[in-house]
Formats: C-alpha cells, sequence, structure tokens
C-alpha cells in the first residue's frame, strides 16, 4: 500500500485535481515543486514515453514512488495535434492565448469536424520495480466560445460526448467520473489500493 507518493509536475490545476482524485485513500501527495524536484525534458514521441520519462527520472532523483502523467487534447481537424505537445502549445503557458490559436487554427482548415479527444496516460514508478501504465481517454469536441471557470488548460473549450457542458463548466467531482485523468487514475486506484 503506498504511503506517499510524488507527482511529477510543477502545474497547481494538475496536482490540486490528483490531490482532489486521492484523498480517499489517505495518501501524502508531494508535488516536484515541494521536494524541490526540476522539471523533466519531455522527449517523447507518445503521451506514455513521455509519462515514463517523467517518472523513472522524479522516482531517481528522490527515491519515493513517483506518479506521472503526460496528458494533452488531440484536435481531429489539426491531425491529432497539439497532442503530446499540448502544454507547450501555450506560449509562456498561456492557455487564453492557446484557446484562441487553437480556433483560429481549426477554423483555417475549413473543416466542420471539431471533433477532438483528451488522452491521459500515468506511469508509476516505485523504485526497484518496473513502470506501470494507466490510460484514459473522453472524446467530445472543440467550442468556439470559451464557457467555464474550473479546470485548466483547455476545458473552458471541450464539451465531451454526451454533454451540453464544457469540463470548465462542470464541478470537480462530475469532471472526476468522466474525464480521461479520471479514468486512468480510476485503473491506477483499482491496481494499487483495490487489486
Amino acid at each position: 500500500m503506498l504511503k506517499e507518493l510524488v507527482i511529477a509536475s510543477h502545474n497547481k490545476g494538475k496536482i490540486a485535481e490528483f490531490e482532489n482524485l486521492l484523498a480517499p485513500y489517505g495518501v501524502k501527495i508531494y508535488s516536484a515543486k515541494d521536494l524541490d524536484l526540476p522539471d523533466v525534458e519531455e522527449t517523447g514521441k507518445t503521451f506514455a514515453e513521455n509519462a515514463i520519462i517523467k517518472a523513472e527520472a522524479l522516482a531517481e532523483m528522490c527515491n519515493k514512488p513517483c506518479l506521472a502523467d503526460d496528458s494533452g487534447l488531440c484536435v481531429d481537424a489539426l491531425d491529432g495535434r497539439p497532442g503530446v505537445y499540448s502544454a507547450r502549445y501555450a506560449p509562456n503557458r498561456d492557455f487564453d492565448k492557446a484557446m484562441t490559436m487553437l480556433i483560429d487554427e481549426i477554423k483555417t482548415t475549413r473543416s466542420k469536424d471539431w471533433s477532438a479527444h483528451f488522452s491521459c496516460v500515468l506511469a508509476l514508478k516505485i523504485p526497484d520495480k518496473k513502470v506501470e501504465l494507466f490510460e484514459g481517454r473522453v472524446d467530445g469536441r472543440i467550442v468556439e466560445q470559451r464557457r467555464g471557470e474550473n479546470g485548466f488548460g483547455f476545458d473552458p473549450v471541450f464539451v465531451p460526448n454526451g454533454f451540453d457542458v464544457t469540463f470548465a463548466e462542470m464541478s470537480a467531482d462530475d469532471k472526476k467520473k468522466i474525464s480521461h485523468r479520471g479514468q486512468a487514475v480510476e485503473k491506477f486506484l483499482q491496481k494499487v489500493f483495490n487489486g
């Protein structure tokens, strides 16, 4: 049973989401920032490769169990971009600008298909054990007008299939039930705490 876990991220929104998801299990959560661990360069070509790179690097640095994720938005009209470059798509992590750029870029394709999906791969590295992967995906579409104050990243312009609201209009609990990260975390929890 895990007693402590390092989340390989400096993103406050992502850390808060993980704290919420893991709260019922009494695990002490540390962010990379809490332990003065650096950002690890994501050189992989897939979400899985990037998650593994981060989990292995930080677990080695701090000798604690480390959970890393790589996730992003894949837009059909943009041939799956921004994909693994979702965080870097935003100039200086300014997602207001990123959302404007994304909408403008989709418009230039003249595609009527604004479908997209969020993918998430979690990599768990426990010192002296091999990395385990957990994946989640949620399909939906991009909307032109930003809506909602919750969430982070591209949440205000993403409406999941079967819903009329964006991720940013959902409560954290409602989003957790269907999100890509929620699905991946659920698989992680099943394996680690209920397996």
